[in-house]
């Protein structure tokens, strides 16, 4: 799908607008995992989500091609649109972003701040996806789906930064919404030759990509039940069915209770604030330790948006 050219020039395109993220090994969670653990940090990107660095590709290839002369539009539950209207800025479309009622408000209020301007619809993700597609005729604007090849190939150099500054992983656990961040992964792993297994990490509420590799298609869940806004698709794509099917070792489930003692991990080890995605795959990496111990396995720390009030409700409230 890549060669690793384009991957290289992926990279130094987006570290014009902000550098490499950092990875680290926290000791105090590598003692807790029983496991050489590197962490790698998107939650430090200017969206504070790895997401940014797909919108900032895809939006420039646009912008270049004069392919969105009214402006762009998209679903989200936030890190995607947060991405396109920070590209949007950088490289001057306006963006509308649709996302489902009682969606994050920190979230929606940091899209706002980037000038997005925010429809709300729906219940959940794919109901909102539906809606931006008939907003996108209706008012002439260029769908930018949530699943694409400019953004598979914007948001795989986290894989590329972590594989080379972490050397040789023996295991990366990545979680899983719509599937780009771990297809990105994937496609870095076989580039770069590596025999890392990738696990995939989903929630026991919103198992889309497991279900569906077990019934040998891509099928779609009657709902997505979990806090964890970024893993709550129920609606997988046909493209990144298939390129996990090919490259994955395993999907794990974790509960939103396994999440957020991830989270609560994060926070005591490192100080770092992870939202519910952002934490999963930590969670993941933690339900199989017995599995990997005295393995070296790296995480994303995939996002920390999480809002101030579900904080203390999922994480403070659970003590």
């Amino acid at each position: 799908m890549f060669t690793l050219a384009e991957l290289e020039d992926a990279a130094q395109r987006i570290h014009r607008v902000f550098p490499a993220t950092p990875q680290q090994q926290w000791p105090l969670l590598s003692a807790k995992l029983g496991a050489e653990l590197w962490v790698k940090h998107e939650n430090h990107t200017p969206t504070g989500a790895f997401k940014l660095r797909g919108g900032l590709i895809h939006v420039e290839q646009l912008a270049i091609q004069g392919l969105a002369p009214n402006g762009l539009i998209s679903a989200t539950r936030g890190n995607h649109g947060l991405s396109l209207g920070y590209a949007g800025q950088w490289f001057g479309l306006p963006v509308k972003i649709v996302v489902p009622h009682g969606n994050s408000a920190e979230k929606n209020a940091a899209m706002r701040a980037l000038g997005v301007d925010l429809v709300e619809h729906g219940t959940d993700f794919d109901a909102a996806r539906l809606e931006a597609t008939r907003l996108a005729d209706h008012d002439g604007l260029r769908l930018v789906p949530a699943f694409h090849r400019d953004l598979v190939l914007g948001v795989a150099t986290w894989a590329l930064e972590l594989f080379r500054a972490a050397k040789a992983l023996d295991i990366l656990y990545v979680p899983i919404g719509l599937g780009s961040s771990i297809c990105g992964a994937i496609m870095v792993r076989d580039l770069l030759g590596l025999s890392t297994q990738i696990v995939g990490v989903e929630s026991t509420g919103a198992p889309t990509y497991q279900q569906s590799i077990e019934a040998g298609e891509p099928i779609s869940l009657d709902r997505a039940e979990t806090l964890a806004d970024g893993l709550a698709v129920r609606i997988p794509d046909r493209d990144a069915f298939d390129m996990i099917r090919a490259g994955v070792s395993r999907i794990v489930t974790v509960t939103d209770e396994e999440i957020a003692e991830a989270i609560r991990l994060f926070w005591t080890c490192t100080h770092n604030l992870a939202e519910g995605a952002g934490a999963a795959a930590l969670a993941g990496a933690l339900k199989e330790a017995v599995a990997i111990k005295g393995k070296r396995v790296g995480i994303p720390l995939s996002g920390g948006n999480i809002d101030l009030a579900l904080f203390e409700k999922w994480v403070s409230g659970h003590r």
